[in-house]
């Protein structure tokens, strides 16, 4: 099963541990965008509101180019990795 069907087993401690190391995951990743950068990505995810529809392609692209910095691939690995090694 998945994370949230484990979670129950896990302390509160380890689950605040968790939550922090995937928060400080996200940090070193979002700080692989340049000055501005993750400012303009937060304003076209507002002004999408969720619907790729409500971008132009030009932003739509540039979505897509920030989220490549970001590497989501790493990321999505990166924080699995402490998820596996810890024991129900």
């Amino acid at each position: 099963m998945g994370l949230l069907s484990t979670a129950g087993k896990w302390s509160v401690w380890g689950r605040i541990m968790l939550v922090a190391e995937v928060a400080l995951l996200a940090k070193r990743h979002l700080d692989k965008l340049g000055p501005g950068e993750a400012t303009e990505l937060r304003e076209l995810l507002v002004k999408s509101k969720g619907r790729p529809g409500n971008l132009s392609s030009r932003d739509r692209s540039r979505i897509k180019a920030l989220v490549t910095k970001l590497e989501p691939g790493l990321f999505a690995k990166s924080a699995v990795m402490p998820i596996r090694g810890r024991k129900s």
